[in-house]
């Protein structure tokens, strides 16, 4: 039994990629669940964005996307879609990484998951390497207190990380230590994306504290 899992998260450019095209273009950061393989090699896609009409019409006009359907809703838009272009998410697959957020801003990607093992890391680091620009940025080992390891409460290791990064800041003091803003910038997201973090984080709390 291989007793070692690792937290990562890395940045990806050059991915040719119908959601980094769109955050390129319009200037919008998208939050987007692992997506979904068929069989056939199409893509599945769900994800949320700010509400921007803008961002919506490059996704509607790109011929990669098809079926595309949006929620607006609040702060943040949900889109449903498929893509016939597959990501480099999926070769990272393949190669052990288990994905869990995917970042999208300004044409780049962030990618932040697990690995069980050094060596499925560089096997990862490998793969992505072969048709990306790839750097990690973070990794760090899977134990009791990490963020991945907050699964038993309903959370991502990403909102787990938005959680823990603005308690140990002082988010959470009477008064504030520290604003949104700045708990976003150290965790490396935008202000926007860090809120909505925060907020699902929370009602999974919640849920598990008083359901």
């Amino acid at each position: 039994m291989i007793e070692e899992c690792l937290a990562v998260e890395f940045d990806v450019t050059g991915d040719d990629c119908p959601l980094a095209a769109a955050t390129e273009l319009t200037d919008t950061e998208i939050e987007c669940e692992p997506p979904q393989l068929r069989s056939d090699g199409n893509v599945l896609l769900r994800f949320t964005a700010p509400p921007d009409d803008d961002l919506a019409a490059a996704l509607d006009d790109d011929d990669r996307i098809r079926y595309l359907h949006r929620s607006r809703g609040g702060e943040r838009d949900i889109y449903r879609c498929l893509s016939k272009s597959p990501c480099v998410v999926h070769r990272l697959t393949d190669a052990g990484f288990m994905a869990e957020t995917l970042t999208y801003r300004d044409g780049e990607e962030r990618h932040t998951g697990a690995v069980v093992g050094n060596d499925v890391l560089q096997g990862v680091m490998s793969a992505a390497g072969d048709a990306v620009g790839v750097r990690l940025r973070r990794v760090y080992p899977v134990g009791p207190e990490s963020p991945a390891a907050e699964g038993r409460w309903g959370l991502t290791s990403a909102q787990a990380e938005a959680l823990q990064v603005a308690f140990r800041m002082g988010y959470f003091a009477v008064p504030k230590a520290a604003t949104a803003a700045e708990v976003a910038a150290e965790v490396g997201i935008s202000k926007s994306a860090f809120l909505e973090r925060l907020r699902r984080g929370q009602a999974a709390l919640f849920e598990q504290l008083f359901n």
